[in-house]
């Protein structure tokens, strides 16, 4: 991995471990602030919030500064966001501090993106991506356990102050590893980056994100309930079982950038088709032990498959301004949180059994690959037809009665 993608990777890795680490701290959340765990879940909330609204503003604003500097102020912000959470005295300035630290996550991936793409050769574009995504699945199988227990045994403050650590390694890794860069030309700006957003192949390409994402989440935020009823596992196994949705994840994310540099449509649609597939097994794979662990590792290695193609569709389909649409494409993602979780709590709420959830998540995944069509569609649509070849025009060509007979 070159230095400078590894900068970037350790970013995500801060970034994918602070959004994921309030879930296991619940409880001590609760318990410190004299609140109740639901009332605690709504900090959760809170950071995706804060993706959502940063996301696409921070990009437009900072559209004509260098993306270096965007990139090291953004993890600036994280590590300010992450400290005012360790320090917070009570549940409104807790809320408020996760809401700012949610800010920098949608900008930073998605400018980011945009420059591990930029220093890749064009077959390799994918795979440079996925290096940079490669950060926040391993928070998943490392970060995010490690705060947790930190969180466990010395306070969850302590959680939040090693996660703002984390950010101050990545952003010297940014100052010294990531090469300066000229600032972008005089044309780019806050209106040519919103022009991009009028495009309808854009707004496909973050609806595929938010019903192919939506289906994961769906399944995967009732996914303890699932493990427990359905495949008789202990409460205490469902951290190692997370730990090996997190190596599928890995798995998944580094084989779909490959994928993606031979045929990135290809990858997209195989992603979501299998990640449907995988979905709508869930209940039989439930119904034991070792399919349900094959079913985790499954589901990660499946959904994150389309991680990178995702994120490059968007760029591709916004050209003029790739930073907005990337980081429009990460707020997305949070936004398949919420609505994959509502609709999957939805299944569940309904009486449709335990295993529910995963099937309304194969109603998103093939939602997801409807979307994904149509975009196609579109695009070969307005894909103008070949001038004819030499040979073609050969072929038709009527001689002129006056033209002299060629002996």
């Amino acid at each position: 991995m070159p230095l400078a993608l590894l900068a970037l990777a350790v970013g995500a890795f801060g970034i994918g471990t602070t959004e994921f680490v309030m879930m296991g701290l619940l409880p001590e959340v609760a318990d410190d602030l004299g609140i109740t765990v639901p009332a605690a879940g709504h900090l959760v909330s809170a950071y995706a919030l804060g993706v959502v609204l940063g996301a696409p503003v921070l990009a437009a604003a900072t559209a004509k500064l260098p993306r270096r500097t965007v990139l090291i102020a953004l993890m600036v912000l994280f590590v300010v966001g992450n400290v005012l959470s360790a320090l917070a005295p009570g549940y409104a300035s807790l809320f408020a501090a996760r809401l700012v630290s949610g800010v920098p996550h949608g900008a930073f991936f998605g400018v980011g993106a945009v420059v591990a793409a930029g220093w890749a050769a064009p077959e390799r574009k994918a795979r440079s991506v996925s290096l940079m995504f490669l950060g926040l699945t391993i928070a998943n199988i490392v970060g995010v356990p490690a705060a947790t227990a930190l969180g466990q045994h010395l306070g969850w403050r302590a959680a939040f102050l090693g996660v703002s650590v984390i950010g101050v390694g990545a952003t010297a890794a940014l100052a010294l590893l990531v090469p300066r860069e000229e600032a972008p030309a005089p044309g780019a700006g806050l209106r040519r980056e919103l022009a991009a957003l009028r495009s309808l192949p854009v707004w496909l390409a973050l609806g595929t994100t938010v019903a192919g994402f939506g289906a994961l989440f769906a399944a995967y935020s009732y996914i303890a309930p699932m493990l427990t009823g359905a495949a008789g596992y202990a409460g205490s196994s469902v951290t190692l079982l997370l730990a090996l949705f997190g190596v599928g994840a890995t798995v998944g994310n580094l084989l779909g950038g490959r994928l993606a540099d031979h045929s990135l449509r290809g990858t997209l649609f195989g992603g979501l088709a299998a990640l449907a597939l995988v979905l709508a097994l869930f209940p039989v794979l439930m119904s034991t032990r070792a399919g349900a662990a094959a079913g985790v590792l499954l589901l990660g290695t499946a959904a994150f498959a389309t991680g990178s193609p995702l994120q490059l569709t968007v760029m591709e389909k916004a050209q003029a301004a790739p930073s907005l649409a990337s980081s429009a494409n990460q707020a997305a993602f949070n936004l398949a949180n919420a609505a994959g979780a509502w609709i999957g709590g939805l299944a569940l709420a309904a009486g449709l059994g335990v295993t529910s959830p995963a099937l309304a998540g194969t109603a998103l995944a093939l939602l997801g690959l409807a979307a994904a069509a149509t975009s196609y569609a579109v695009d070969r649509r307005r894909t103008p037809a070949p001038p004819p070849t030499r040979e073609r025009v050969i072929a038709t060509h009527v001689p002129d009665p006056t033209e002299p007979a060629h002996r």
